[in-house]
């Protein structure tokens, strides 16, 4: 038997983790390795491109951001239009009034927008980050502030392997002046539908702005700065969690961004007169633009890809080279893994992407935003809770009457007051001994003691179940709360 070599006999090989592009090198000692686990991060300078996906683009960063930037100075009557006043417990939303008891609609706003992206998703893969999502919508305007500062790509690289000169330190602050000034805004902006935003500007010009408030003004404003200045595609590779379960709501009729590989390959150079038959070339001059113009760096010629957020700026790049070349457009284009492979007409697609699993969202989408709608609709103008106070006893009172004291919170959910008028339900003789009438003020929230009485032989001692009926005017309404009178052994 031969024997084995002893633990001493055998040389250990240190592996040293590195950043690097993930092969395997030398290390300083003999014997040893490098072995990088991360690849390392390199800076993407995005190409301005022009296109049809690209105004589509930019048409839905003003349309966002003019609502978002806007919406907190427009006047409803006299107060904001939209405001979530935290302190009051009232969201204000136009001619709604909203209490934490609507709780609800927040959960179906909620549900809706799940629905929508599920459906959107299966319809047209990433369309709500290519067009719509916040960090897009952010990382393009700064990316044109940057144009705006620093030039176009190939002056920002330049720029960036050169020395520092003077040129280039004013550049820089320039840039980060415009990146501080909007971030600071869109902060300021956000906090504003919290706190009225003429108030919250009126502080802020007096140098008299409140902890929470300059609080989440710099963090909102720092966030923007940090995601949209820096981080970009990051955020979008490796934070957003959309990019990660996006493939469950994928199917081969999903509409993506897609290269024509039967037509485009064998790629390579050539000049605009070369004739593609001699040289049996595809119609890719493998000019690589498309990998310049991606947000995230890819090449969209590999296949579908995770990071790849549906924005359509390669298709716009490669329709321009199309052109140019005097080739037909649609190269790289929004299609179908089905339509590429069995070679559909459009009009083919467009019936695929309609499929049944498509029709079951939409159904109920339409269902749930129907209903809630409805709900919206039907909402009484006054909401009301009845708690029964536990620090009075059931007593019995004068005239041989037993008597249960409740305590009822109206919430006037109009803004104009309302007068309402209580009864009680549920047991023979049961009255309200209390003023049965009240006036409650706009938007207001009043508790009020209530005082129900009952003759003394008409129950069983035990707890019975009685409803309080609030009725108010001039807004008609009528809603009802249910509780228990106790009756004493």
């Amino acid at each position: 038997m031969r024997a084995s070599a002893s633990t001493a006999d055998k040389k250990t090989i240190p592996i040293v983790a590195s950043p690097g592009t993930g092969a395997m090198a030398p290390a300083a000692g003999a014997g040893e390795e490098t072995v990088a686990l991360y690849e390392a991060h390199t800076k993407i300078y995005p190409r301005s491109v022009s296109g049809y996906f690209s105004r589509w683009r930019w048409a839905l960063v003003m349309l966002t951001q003019g609502v978002f930037y806007g919406l907190p100075w427009v006047e409803w009557g006299q107060r904001q239009a939209v405001l979530f006043d935290l302190e009051a417990r009232r969201f204000y939303i136009f001619n709604l009034v909203l209490y934490p008891q609507d709780f609800v609609y927040l959960t179906g706003l909620l549900v809706i927008s799940a629905l929508s992206l599920f459906l959107f998703t299966a319809v047209a893969g990433r369309l709500w980050c290519g067009y719509a999502c916040p960090q897009t919508v952010y990382t393009e305007i700064f990316l044109w502030l940057e144009k705006l500062a620093e030039g176009d790509r190939s002056a920002r690289m330049r720029r960036d392997a050169g020395p520092w000169t003077l040129d280039k330190v004013w550049r820089k602050a320039a840039k980060q002046g415009l990146w501080i000034a909007v971030a600071l805004w869109t902060g300021f902006t956000l906090v504003g539908y919290f706190t009225p935003i003429h108030r919250l500007g009126s502080e802020l010009g007096a140098m008299s702005l409140g902890p929470w408030e300059t609080f989440w003004v710099l963090f909102y404003g720092f966030a923007t700065y940090g995601n949209a200045g820096y981080m970009r595609e990051q955020v979008c590779k490796y934070m957003c969690p959309y990019a990660r379960f996006q493939s469950a709501m994928f199917d081969k009729d999903t509409l993506i961004v897609t290269y024509d590989q039967a037509r485009g390959e064998p790629r390579g150079a050539r000049s605009k007169k070369a004739d593609l038959s001699a040289l049996a070339l595809g119609a890719c001059v493998d000019c690589s633009l498309c990998v310049q113009v991606c947000p995230t760096g890819i090449d969209i010629r590999k296949g579908l890809q995770y990071e790849c957020i549906g924005c359509g700026a390669c298709a716009d790049v490669c329709d321009t080279v199309m052109d140019k070349m005097g080739y037909a457009r649609g190269l790289v284009k929004y299609s179908t893994q089905n339509a590429m492979r069995l070679h559909w007409t459009p009009a083919q697609t467009l019936r695929h992407v309609l499929r049944p699993r498509v029709l079951v969202y939409t159904a109920i989408l339409l269902a749930v935003v129907m209903a809630m709608l409805a709900s919206l609709w039907v909402r009484a103008p006054f909401k009301v809770d009845v708690e029964r106070d536990r620090g009075a006893l059931a007593r019995i009172v004068s005239g041989g009457r037993l008597e249960n004291v409740y305590r009822l919170q109206i919430m006037n959910a109009q803004e104009t007051p309302q007068t309402f008028a209580l009864s009680a339900q549920g047991l023979p003789g049961l009255t309200v001994s209390t003023d049965a009438s009240l006036e409650v003020g706009p938007t207001e929230s009043r508790w009020i003691a209530v005082r129900v009485q009952l003759p003394y032989d008409e129950a069983v001692p035990g707890s019975h179940p009685i409803h309080f009926t609030v009725q108010s005017a001039p807004i008609a309404g009528v809603v009802t709360e249910k509780s228990v009178f106790i009756v004493p052994r």
